[in-house]
């Protein structure tokens, strides 16, 4: 039997741990040094931007299909062997299109024309786009402050999905078809075994054993999903894979009603700014983008986060009157000098393979990236 170790458990390590867990002729540990769902996973906000994105051709639009797809019947397969109940949020993404600066006027039809060639790659993909003018914003969502709007884009295929229930929802199915977890363990080392005189030099190296915490873990395959721990366990294998972390805040705004049609709760997002309804008259707000400096601890800016919710009210001015419940922040892994995300070998090493570094999109990627390494460990 071949024995997998999936180091890291956010959810692309539980994705691909439950992903895995399908192939019975594998046996899979998954090793982290914090209860699952924590670090970057815990922060994120679930916004699953896969059509409306403007990657339209690729691996970054093959991923993100992929896993826009998938979702459609994880979701229900997950809750159905769980038990577990995950927040997911069919009703689409809207994406608000402010009007321009009075110097910018001209690219208020550049930006149309944008959408509008968006909307027929999609459709020729088999996936609706709309683009909707200031009266249709006002009619389906009239509490959004349409009047600094020149329109909207609705991607009705688009999803939002608590990353915490999901995560926590893919450990236990993972648990139920026979995965082992060890949670508040730590990984010291992976070793690699020496070449043999009869090999080359630059041959690939081969690693059969885990140094933990808990004592040493043998196996056939490593799987380093760890986020900005990846860094260390490469630069120990003398590839180093650069992960940088980028801090994001965000917030919950309690209203106690639903904002506009209570039929009808997209996430609305617009400058980079994402409304996120989570029922009972709820939102979460965010998220800052904050960068370190010269590779210095990042202190998260309470001034910017204020940045955020001042322009979520001004997008939806009935937020104005909402209390702040809960404020959190978490450090995304972004890859430095590369596109992310890193998935594949490590260089060097036949056995090690990467599945990291996924920046903001790692819930969005996920499924596909759990694909990915499916067919790297049992190829079709």
């Amino acid at each position: 039997m071949t024995h997998v170790v999936i180091i890291g458990c956010g959810v692309v390590g539980a994705a691909i741990a439950y992903e895995l867990s399908k192939v019975n002729r594998l046996k899979i540990t998954v090793v982290d040094q914090q209860p699952p769902a924590l670090a970057s996973t815990g922060a994120a906000l679930g916004v699953l931007m896969g059509i409306i994105s403007q990657k339209t051709k690729g691996k970054a639009w093959q991923m993100r299909r992929t896993s826009i797809l998938a979702y459609e019947t994880l979701i229900s397969e997950l809750e159905a062997l769980t038990n577990r109940k995950i927040h997911f949020n069919r009703q689409g993404i809207l994406m608000l299109l402010p009007e321009p600066s009075m110097s910018c006027l001209e690219k208020e039809d550049e930006e149309i024309s944008r959408w509008e060639k968006l909307q027929e790659i999609r459709q020729s993909q088999g996936f609706s786009l709309e683009i909707w003018d200031t009266d249709k914003l006002k009619q389906v969502c009239p509490q959004v402050n349409h009047e600094r709007m020149v329109g909207a884009v609705y991607s009705a295929c688009d999803r939002q999905v608590d990353p915490t229930s999901l995560t926590l929802a893919l450990v236990d199915a993972a648990k139920h078809n026979g995965v082992d977890f060890k949670f508040g363990v730590q990984v010291l080392a992976i070793e690699p075994q020496p070449l043999s005189p009869s090999q080359e030099r630059g041959s690939e190296k081969y690693c059969n054993q885990l140094q933990t915490t808990d004592g040493k873990i043998t196996a056939d395959w490593f799987v380093v999903a760890a986020g900005l721990g990846s860094s260390l366990l490469s630069a120990q294998l003398e590839q180093m894979v650069d992960i940088r972390p980028v801090l994001g805040q965000a917030l919950c705004l309690r209203l106690g009603y639903s904002l506009g049609n209570c039929d009808f709760q997209p996430v609305i997002t617009g400058d980079d700014v994402h409304i996120v309804p989570i029922g009972g008259g709820d939102y979460w707000i965010g998220a800052t983008v904050e960068f370190a400096s010269n590779k210095d601890e990042i202190i998260a800016d309470k001034e910017l986060l204020e940045l955020v919710r001042q322009q979520a009210i001004a997008f939806c001015p009935g937020l104005a009157t909402a209390t702040t419940i809960r404020t959190w922040s978490g450090l995304r892994p972004r890859p430095e000098g590369r596109p992310a995300p890193v998935i594949g070998k490590l260089p060097g090493y036949n056995n090690i393979l990467l599945a990291t570094g996924h920046y903001r999109n790692g819930v969005l990627l996920a499924p596909a990236t759990a694909y990915a390494i499916r067919e790297m460990i049992i190829p079709n």
